[in-house]
């Protein structure tokens, strides 16, 4: 089985999708201290006339002083008119805009408190708007997760043994917190995940890459979304990419 394991990210930019997609399983890293104005509460998607504008998810508890499992969303009665407004410029001309929107809408149809809640229910939808296979489970849940670890990259060797993991994948921006020596002692081998941009058209807009799932889910059918993921991914193994990477 090979598992990847990510904080909850609110409708991430279409890398953490190929993530998912070369994983067997999903691994919801909650566990740890929040961090305030990260992709944990906020996205991007085009402004209406230039650049690029958030989409934000508003907490009363927002702060480093707590774990991520429990961030809690303020005002969620308010959200979806305040998201739905950041993305109305888009129906001008996305070909895509009316099935976006309501998978946006999806995503708020039922009252939720908690942000992790949220995210993980929006990566269910965009997973099944893509046709990709999304088995997940949150480490908040595991029995006997440790309140913290030597240093960031042991982790994943852990958490990849504790739920029986052969392989672990990580996202290779994030290669130089890893030790080899981590991953050898647990047992589990280790892949890093090469994604490079997808680019399309964005007629009446400039395009900026690295936006979240949403605008490329305006612009594109799921189809050549899939093929995207497939043309613009590849996996490398730990031993090339670890001694390669930068210290931490």
């Amino acid at each position: 089985m090979k598992l990847a394991i990510m904080q909850p990210y609110f409708f991430p930019y279409l890398g953490h999708f190929a993530l998912i997609a070369a994983a067997d399983e999903w691994l919801v890293f909650d566990v740890t201290q929040y961090t305030p104005k990260s992709w944990m509460s906020r996205n991007r998607v085009l402004h209406p006339k230039e650049g690029w504008n958030y989409v934000l998810v508003p907490l009363a508890n927002g702060s480093i002083s707590i774990r991520t499992q429990d961030a809690r969303i303020l005002g969620f009665d308010t959200l979806e008119q305040s998201i739905l407004g950041k993305l109305s410029h888009y129906r001008r001309k996305a070909p895509y805009y009316n099935d976006t929107i309501g998978l946006v809408r999806s995503a708020f149809a039922e009252p939720l408190d908690n942000l992790v809640d949220l995210n993980i229910r929006t990566l269910e939808l965009v997973c099944a708007r893509l046709g990709i296979p999304f088995k997940w489970r949150q480490a908040s849940r595991l029995d006997g997760v440790p309140a913290d670890v030597a240093h960031a990259g042991a982790w994943a060797p852990m958490l990849s043994q504790a739920v029986g993991a052969q392989t672990y994948i990580n996202p290779i921006g994030g290669a130089s917190i890893f030790r080899q020596s981590d991953f050898d002692r647990a047992g589990v081998a280790c892949e890093f995940l090469e994604f490079q941009p997808a680019v399309y058209p964005t007629p009446g807009y400039g395009f900026i890459e690295n936006l979240s799932v949403i605008d490329v889910l305006m612009w594109n059918k799921p189809d050549s979304i899939r093929d995207m993921l497939a043309r613009n991914t590849r996996l490398l193994p730990s031993r090339q990419v670890i001694a390669q990477a930068p210290p931490a």
